[in-house]
């Protein structure tokens, strides 16, 4: 007798096994995604019916916070980071999980760069400390410009806005 496979474990777009361990947790999910362009930050409750956003944001929703550079990197990462933690906490949100998905856990790389912005934007997210890229990398020292103080005033906008 021949098993079906699900669909989307044969496309190789969830992986099941690491899904169910983060799902019996039965905590909410800080679920990560990037495209070419942007990268989303998702706080996720599970329901049979189909998972609830309970808040959400995009880096490109930065723009109208000022910021003027690419939306993919790592200091763009750390402030949608902070942007969906605040999202969350109005809506009384305290803690999560990290879901990476099927992304390589590589250490420093942009997706630590937005769970670094859910703890510092006031969730409580269980992670290493080591996991994080370095605070020049967060605030853009690495990059040519003036996007570090560009960095901390849309910070002090958002933590400001939000509460």
């Amino acid at each position: 007798m021949k098993k079906t496979i699900l669909k989307r474990k044969r496309e190789n777009k969830t992986d099941y096994r690491k899904r169910i361990m983060l799902l019996k947790s039965r905590k909410l999910r800080l679920v990560i995604k990037r495209s070419l362009n942007n990268l989303y930050a998702q706080i996720i409750q599970y329901d049979q019916d189909g998972d609830k956003i309970i808040a959400s944001s995009s880096s490109n929703q930065l723009k109208k916070y000022g910021w003027k550079f690419h939306r993919g990197n790592i200091p763009s990462a750390y402030l949608t980071g902070l942007l969906c933690a605040s999202k969350a906490k109005e809506r009384g949100v305290k803690e999560a999980i990290v879901d990476i998905g099927l992304y390589k856990e590589i250490k420093g790389n942009a997706l630590y760069a937005v769970v670094k912005g859910a703890i510092d934007g006031g969730l409580k997210i269980a992670c290493s400390e080591e996991a994080f890229p370095s605070e020049d990398r967060l605030y853009g020292k690495h990059i040519k410009g003036d996007i570090q103080k560009t960095v901390q005033e849309i910070k002090e906008k958002i933590l400001k806005q939000n509460g």
